[in-house]
């Protein structure tokens, strides 16, 4: 059999090819590393690692570079295969990935912690170290997950609608003054054009996704996805019968749920009741 003859003329090696590919998006664009790094809020360095091959980065990171260029799932998967272990990077995970970032709107419900979209650098630090993460990989979980905010960025960013049980707001953090910035940064976000807040009190009594934090991508062909996780798994459904159920209970969550308005002035109140540092 002859030897297969190569198509692209580029590496055939994974991680190779991986930073070819970051290389030869970045150039078409027209982008310097310092402009990439100040477009999608990460330290320009890190995009200088990846491309000389000393990291791959954060799945989140490579997320956020597809989105940039416009090449949903390519550099996923192109990092998926240079990180040589696939259970690394679950395939639902990534492909939940790239639906997120062509959704045209997301719809969002927390049982027990702020989703990432929102989230402060000091609450995603917490919550991280929470799970385990320490040191330089906490780091740069806590860089990656603040990057992935530049999807509610623009013009043309999504509708994002979150829905927080009460207990998220009730769980503070162990650093005051941290906590105090997260619930400022969910009343500052949620006066933006494109971002809902609702609060469910604990008076709403018993309701469907008591268990359950969901969201749903509302993709440009008009189809909607789910997307269900706990502290230890998540799972893409796409099930037209199986997402419509657990919309079905996510509406009876919203119409349990305190206005915009009204969630404003509840968050607004949680924040009054954070003592003050003593001045020093």
């Amino acid at each position: 059999m002859p030897p297969r003859r190569a198509v692209t003329g580029r590496s055939q090696e994974p991680r190779q090819r991986f930073v070819e590919e970051l290389r030869l998006l970045r150039t078409r664009n027209g982008d310097s590393l310092r402009q990439l790094g100040e477009t999608l809020g990460w330290d320009w360095s890190l995009f200088g690692k990846m491309e000389s091959g000393q990291t791959l980065g954060s799945p989140e990171v490579v997320q956020a570079l597809d989105q940039h260029y416009g090449t949903p799932g390519l550099l996923l998967t192109l990092w998926e295969l240079a990180a040589g272990d696939p259970t690394q990077f679950k395939e639902r995970y990534r492909r939940y990935m790239a639906l997120e970032a062509e959704a045209v709107s997301l719809w969002h419900y927390g049982v027990s912690t702020i989703h990432g979209l929102l989230q402060t650098p000091g609450y995603a630090r917490e919550l991280l170290a929470a799970g385990g993460t320490t040191g330089v990989e906490l780091t740069r979980q806590v860089e990656a997950r603040i990057g992935r905010q530049t999807l509610l960025d623009g013009d043309d960013a999504p509708r994002f609608r979150t829905i927080l049980s009460e207990a998220v707001l009730r769980t503070p953090l162990g650093d005051t003054e941290q906590w105090r910035k997260q619930l400022e940064h969910l009343i500052e976000t949620s006066e933006r054009r494109n971002i809902t807040l609702h609060v469910l009190p604990f008076s709403a009594g018993l309701y469907g996704l008591d268990s359950t934090t969901v969201m749903f991508l509302r993709l440009p062909d008009g189809r909607t996805v789910a997307y269900t996780e706990n502290a230890h798994r998540g799972e893409l459904i796409e099930e037209t019968s199986a997402v419509e159920r657990l919309q079905r209970a996510y509406d009876a969550v919203r119409d349990l749920a305190l206005s915009p308005v009204a969630s404003r002035k509840f968050v607004m109140r949680m924040l009054e009741e954070v003592p003050c540092e003593p001045s020093t």
